[in-house]
């Protein structure tokens, strides 16, 4: 796995960006990363990378974001990257309800593959295309509550709302970390703890669990 450990962040999440070809995922991951629309996006062969460090609710976390191909021929190469991610961006395009219909499906894999926990944001992507909408903000708004996800209409060309769907999904993790609900420590998790939270964690503790410095994800 590519979590590393690092001293500058408080804890690293792996993130997954999954959904139908064509949605604009690559283009969601370059606009919140280099902050700008990525103009000549192919279709991803296998998986890309990225990652960046944010700041939510006082912490720093780095999150480390495995952009996965929507294509069905490299769906046995993609699923073997959900392992052990703690949150995830579901992505479908609103002009197009092709992509919105394979939403169940994409899901089943999240969460059979990756953890019946990770915590999934449902992007309604290409929001600036609203004259060519195929699929309501409402009708998507319910499919979200019913599959007990968040839900966000993003636009990767205008930059409106990206930011806030990883930023949504990393907070949720945060608040389930503090409530006891995920265990960084469990395997698999997907979060793994940075330097600075490994002090705090130490402190308190007994010579005899000082030595577990780190999470296996």
């Amino acid at each position: 796995d590519l979590l590393t450990y690092s001293p500058h962040h408080n804890f690293l999440f792996k993130f997954l960006v999954i959904g139908s070809a064509g949605t604009g995922k690559s283009c969601l991951l370059h606009q919140f990363i280099e902050n700008k629309f990525k103009q000549d996006s192919n279709h991803t062969i296998g998986v890309e990378f990225g990652s960046r460090v944010v700041n939510v609710g006082g912490k720093t976390v780095k999150l480390q974001i495995w952009d996965t191909a929507g294509q069905e021929r490299f769906r046995s190469v993609t699923r073997s990257y959900y392992r052990g991610a703690a949150g995830a961006l579901l992505v479908y395009d609103i002009t197009s309800r092709e992509t919105y219909n394979a939403l169940t499906n994409w899901l089943t894999d999240a969460r059979t593959l990756a953890s019946p926990n990770i915590v999934i944001i449902l992007c309604g992507n290409k929001k600036d295309l609203d004259a060519d909408r195929e699929v309501t903000f409402l009708e998507a708004s319910r499919f979200a509550q019913e599959n007990e996800l968040m839900f966000l209409e993003t636009s990767a060309l205008t930059g409106e709302n990206v930011e806030e769907g990883f930023l949504k999904c990393a907070r949720t993790i945060l608040n389930k970390i503090d409530s006891g609900e995920l265990d960084p420590e469990r395997m698999g998790s997907g979060i793994q703890y940075g330097d600075a939270s490994l002090r705090q964690l130490r402190q308190p503790r007994s010579n005899t669990t000082q030595n577990k410095q780190q999470c296996n994800c």
